[in-house]
C-alpha cells in the first residue's frame, strides 16, 4: 500500500527524483519522460471522465480502468529490470491488461460505421478530450520506445503492447462518445486550398 505522509521532500531540489529502487535520476532523464508522460495521459483521461461519468456509464468505466492501469505502467517504468533483486515483487503490465483493453475496443468498435478519412480531434468536449489523451499517449509510446532502444534499459514487452493498445482505446472511445462517430469531423484533404 503506498503512503504518503509529506508531499515535498527536497530531494527533487537539486534536479533529480528517485525511482523505485531508490536510484536517482536526472528529472530530463528519458526514463522519467517516459513515465512522467504515461501520467499525463491519464490526467488528460481525468478531464474527458468529466464528461463521461454523467452520460456513458459504460465508457467511463473503461477509463477509469484505463487510468488505474496507467499508474500501474508507470510504476513498471519507475523499476527498470535491472536484473538484480529489488527485494520485491515489482509492479508490471501484464498480458491480461493487454487483452482487456482490447476487449474494450472491440466493444466499442462493432457500434462505429468504418472510416473513409482521418478523424480531426473535436466533437463533444468528451470526445476532444479523448482525442487529446490519444496524442499524449502516442507521445508516452513514443518516449518508451526511444527508452527501449537503449541497451542499457529495460522495457518490457507487455509495456510496450499496453501504451500502444491504450492510445487505440483512446481514439475508438472519442468516436463513441461522439455518437458512435456520427458526430465526428472527418478530414478533407486540400479543402481549403
Amino acid at each position: 500500500m503506498v503512503k504518503l505522509n509529506r508531499i515535498y521532500t527536497r530531494t527533487g531540489d537539486d534536479g533529480t527524483t528517485g525511482l523505485v529502487s531508490g536510484a536517482r535520476r536526472p528529472k530530463h532523464d528519458l526514463r522519467v519522460a517516459a513515465y512522467g508522460t504515461v501520467d499525463e495521459t491519464g490526467a488528460v483521461i481525468g478531464l474527458a471522465r468529466i464528461h463521461t461519468q454523467a452520460s456513458d456509464a459504460e465508457i467511463d468505466g473503461m477509463l477509469f480502468r484505463v487510468q488505474n492501469d496507467l499508474f500501474d505502467l508507470g510504476a513498471d517504468l519507475a523499476t527498470p529490470d535491472t536484473g538484480e533483486d529489488p527485494g520485491f515483487e515489482p509492479l508490471r503490465i501484464v498480458a491480461a491488461q493487454v487483452a482487456r483493453v482490447e476487449a474494450d475496443i472491440d466493444i466499442l468498435n462493432q457500434r462505429l460505421a468504418p472510416l473513409k478519412s482521418f478523424v480531426l480531434s473535436g466533437g463533444k468536449p468528451a470526445a476532444a478530450a479523448l482525442h487529446l489523451a490519444r496524442t499524449v499517449a502516442r507521445r508516452a509510446e513514443r518516449l518508451m520506445t526511444e527508452l527501449a532502444a537503449d541497451p542499457s534499459e529495460t522495457v518490457s514487452p507487455e509495456a510496450l503492447k499496453y501504451i500502444n493498445r491504450v492510445s487505440d482505446f483512446l481514439f475508438v472511445a472519442a468516436r463513441a462518445v461522439n455518437d458512435n462517430g456520427a458526430g465526428d469531423m472527418l478530414w478533407v484533404p486540400g479543402q481549403n486550398r
